[in-house]
């Protein structure tokens, strides 16, 4: 038996129960990571020391929790005490933090086995997970194609079983993507439930940490340690965290599955997506669900607002990074301003580049009202949009992506084809709302069969009842149980 192919729950059913140590199952991962992911390319970095000695301690019964002994991968922009954070580019290459992110922080206080880090697109800005100063990441179920981004190597990851459990981080949908082109299940939290203390910025009021599993109940278990209000995350709500939130199978009270006709188009969704969302309208009407139709009618601004947003942001918290402050410093500069200018164009790869230039157009004198300020304007209307939504529904049903994953190099110069990969997913960054994506079969991409995904929303800070309806469906199908063949 291969321990490593299980879900997060059964691998603290295991150790709990003495079926396997914690060293033996931690020693299993990495194995496994040794043996396959030299050609997905998933990880930055393991810990293999530092891992199986809290492993150790965890069979001798120092290290308690309920997590303890479960091992699990960190997206490589979540600060840690030990290793690097590097956030895939050659700007902090030789950055080591000295403090641990509260989210990474919570789950080691409950015993969780921090295996490493995974790989990503530089600064978060990518939705291939190829924008890396190191290499790309493969997609396990065909390594010819992306495993979506920027969270590519926490999904890859988790769909390759090389951990129990995985952090990414949600800008745009960088958890949702990844999460449905690699056939797992990734849940984007509301903003503001789980602290970004610790998380290098990419947008401010947009990133927010969440888990990936291989099920529903697995990534409620994630959320519920490492939740929660956080006094050194101004941004963090002062909300608590619902002590049944992973009681995932628990009929939700209220079960209105509100669709979209902004999210059904024919047209742009490949037919193996929209013929998942009919099923999936059909296990939840069998489940007594009402459905909904809901209107939302800024939807076609989500994309122009959210990469406006996003770029003035990323404009403002990467300015830090000029070789002098933070980051790359060039060797021998000819004066003070081939410093800055050589730093950051040797440090930053183009697409991070192009963000730069983008925000700092946005956010420059005489076009901010124009530009930003409009923007602004219009993901209030976005996020009003939902509100109205949530007044006759408990969850909005639709495609995580209109379509299967690409071929790796297929959409890299077409910058606008790749930030279209996120249509379905940013509306959610912009309003603020929890968002999970959950495997929903396969579509047929040269003859192969790659994984789709299916997406629910849900008002800010109802991720139990979020959580309990996208259990229905689970429940209904198995999808999560499908794994690549390696």
């Amino acid at each position: 038996m291969d321990i490593t192919k299980t879900t997060l729950s059964e691998v603290r059913e295991a150790v709990t129960g003495k079926e396997v140590s914690a060293v033996e199952m931690t020693q299993a991962y990495l194995d496994r990571i040794a043996k396959y992911d030299g050609k997905i390319n998933a990880y930055r970095e393991t810990y293999d020391e530092r891992a199986l000695e809290r492993a150790k301690l965890v069979d001798e019964g120092k290290i308690e929790g309920p997590l303890a002994g479960v091992p699990i991968a960190i997206k490589d922009l979540m600060c840690t005490e030990y290793g690097k954070t590097c956030c895939s580019s050659k700007m902090l290459a030789k950055f080591e933090a000295f403090y641990n992110s509260t989210a990474v922080k919570r789950l080691e206080d409950a015993g969780a086995i921090v295996l490493g880090k995974t790989n990503m697109d530089e600064f978060a800005m990518g939705s291939s997970t190829e924008t890396c100063a190191f290499g790309a990441t493969k997609n396990p179920w065909d390594t010819d194609y992306v495993p979506g981004g920027s969270s590519g190597g926490a999904a890859a990851a988790m769909a390759a079983d090389f951990c129990a459990g995985s952090l990414g981080s949600d800008t745009g949908g960088s958890i949702r993507q990844p999460a449905s082109l690699c056939g797992v299940t990734g849940l984007k939290p509301t903003y503001g439930r789980v602290s970004r203390w610790g998380l290098v910025a990419f947008a401010s009021s947009l990133d927010q940490i969440g888990p990936f599993g291989h099920s529903v109940k697995d990534c409620a278990t994630l959320l519920k340690y490492m939740g929660g209000h956080d006094e050194l995350d101004s941004t963090s709500a002062n909300i608590a965290i619902p002590e049944d939130l992973d009681d995932v199978d628990t009929k939700p009270k209220k079960l209105r599955i509100g669709i979209a006709k902004q999210y059904m188009s024919d047209e742009a969704n490949d037919p193996a997506v929209a013929s998942a969302l009919v099923k999936a309208i059909e296990i939840y009407k069998a489940a007594g669900a009402e459905i909904v139709e809901v209107d939302l009618p800024h939807t076609e601004y989500g994309i122009p607002v959210y990469y406006i947003v996003a770029t003035a942001e990323a404009s403002s918290n990467l300015a830090r990074y000029d070789g002098v402050h933070y980051g790359h410093r060039t060797q021998t500069p000819d004066d003070l301003v081939d410093l800055y200018a050589r730093s950051r164009a040797e440090g930053f790869g183009d697409e991070v580049k192009r963000r730069i230039m983008l925000g700092t157009y946005a956010l420059s004198s005489g076009y901010y009202d124009a530009y930003y300020n409009r923007s602004l304007k219009v993901r209030r209307l976005i996020s009003n949009d939902f509100k109205t939504a949530f007044e006759s529904c408990d969850a909005i049903l639709c495609p995580t992506t209109t379509g299967p994953a690409f071929k790796l190099g297929e959409k890299k110069d077409d910058p606008l084809s790749m930030y279209l990969n996120d249509i379905y997913t940013v509306t959610a960054n912009l309003a603020g709302i929890p968002g999970i994506s959950m495997p929903a079969g396969t579509a047929e991409v040269d003859g192969k069969q790659m994984p789709i995904g299916m997406q629910l929303l849900g008002p800010a800070f109802e991720e139990t009842s979020l959580l309990r309806i996208a259990r229905i469906y689970e429940a209904a199908t198995d999808y999560n149980l499908e794994r690549p063949k390696m």
